[in-house]
């Protein structure tokens, strides 16, 4: 083993980096759905939701997809599907540019999920997880940290090519952008040793997990249910947040700075997410983050000045992408790295399942009642269901320790 190859090393961190443009590219894609609502809307008189649910196309696609590409990962390595995934991003949004019906919006949406986002989702999570042995938490959290970094960051510049130019222009102007940044940092994606190692494995019965508090199938399911509710309640703010403050008379850049305030407080957020997880284990981690992500959504619709917004939006931004940060940590220490892609593409799934269901539930209601009040609630009643899930996981590794704890004094 050479010395760039050992955790925690220089190289280690090198791959963090290479992590954090990714996930800008693949969540700042992402984020930008809800800045192009009123524009489509406009441009072709679609409905609210029928425009959100470009979000839902995403989430569902980048969901089933991002199973396939864990398996061929934990088969393959990551370095190729990190490529492919960037140009397929790249070229799916350009392609957005040439929107002029809902099935070509949807299908470009889907193929930014499929073939881009969850290319260099789990795949890469996975990859660069294993990377350290030590501080796993606070590597994946700087990475996911991308993800927020991205979401403020392009949202933003998209409002602005749209107020220079047009929506067409915007599309176009952020596929080319993803090409020309993505391609570079994806030939430098490398796979840590012990996934090379497991990798031989993975065709040959698996050794024990001794080191693990529940077996890995009943943590699949405790998490993945989980995440489907956490991201119903995440996911409403986020797609709708600048539609719900320019309803209120507040001019588009402005509405579409409140998204990017959250997506850079998220920056911050995930970070603390991973650090916490490190610190206090991934569950009560991922409870405490949930808790005021649940707490802080039911204030969104009650909060009218735009300054008091612009706080709600950061301490909101906070919780939320640490929230995030904690399912993957969640995914990392409590899964075997021989199938750390594909269990993690499996909680993701059912993480983007709740991600779309939440963006077009939101819009449905409000297109049903007139206003985001019903909208919001749903946010919440999923936020407190995900923590009525995780409590009860959080039981059941503690049964499981005192266990494996009796086990070995007797």
């Amino acid at each position: 083993m050479t010395g760039r190859e050992t955790g925690d090393s220089r190289f280690a961190w090198l791959m963090v980096a290479v992590a954090f443009g990714l996930q800008a590219l693949a969540f700042g894609g992402i984020g930008s759905v809800g800045v192009f609502l009123k524009p489509l809307e406009a441009e072709f008189g679609w409905t609210r939701a029928e425009v959100a649910a470009g979000y839902t196309s995403v989430a569902i696609s980048a969901a089933a997809f991002g199973i396939l590409w864990g398996w061929i990962a934990d088969r393959r390595g990551g370095r190729n599907i990190a490529l492919f995934g960037v140009v397929m991003m790249g070229l799916s949004y350009f392609a957005l540019s040439q929107t002029g019906s809902l099935w070509y919006y949807y299908l470009m949406h889907f193929a930014f999920g499929a073939l881009g986002n969850s290319a260099v989702g789990t795949p890469l999570f996975a990859t660069v997880g294993f990377w350290f042995t030590r501080n796993s938490g606070l590597a994946i959290g700087l990475m996911a940290a991308g993800g927020a970094f991205g979401q403020a960051v392009f949202p933003y510049v998209a409002r602005l090519l749209i107020d220079a130019y047009d929506w067409q222009t915007a599309y176009a102007a952020i596929g080319i952008s993803f090409l020309a940044i993505g391609v570079p940092l994806g030939l430098l994606v490398r796979d840590p040793p012990s996934r090379q190692s497991a990798r031989q494995q993975t065709d040959t019965p698996a050794a024990p997990e001794p080191e693990l508090p529940a077996p890995p199938h009943v943590s699949l399911i405790f998490m993945s249910a989980a995440a489907f509710f956490c991201c119903i309640c995440m996911s409403v703010p986020i797609v709708h947040v600048v539609a719900l403050v320019s309803d209120r008379g507040v001019d588009p850049p402005l509405a579409a700075a409140v998204l990017s305030v959250l997506m850079i407080s998220g920056i911050g957020g995930r970070i603390l997410g991973g650090k916490l997880g490190d610190m206090v284990g991934p569950i009560p981690a991922w409870m405490i983050a949930s808790g005021g992500q649940t707490a802080l959504v039911l204030l969104f619709p009650y909060v009218d000045a735009l300054w008091p917004t612009y706080l709600l939006a950061a301490v909101f931004g906070l919780f939320y992408s640490a929230d995030m940060a904690t399912i993957l940590v969640a995914g990392r220490m409590l899964m075997p790295a021989r199938v750390a892609a594909q269990s993690l593409g499996v909680v993701v799934f059912f993480g983007w399942m709740g991600m779309g269901t939440g963006a077009w539930l939101g819009g449905q209601l409000y297109d049903w009642s007139g206003d985001y009040l019903l909208s919001y609630a749903a946010a919440a009643i999923g936020g407190v269901l995900n923590l009525m899930i995780l409590f009860a996981f959080w039981l059941r590794l503690q049964r499981g320790r005192a266990t494996r704890i009796a086990t070995a004094q007797a």
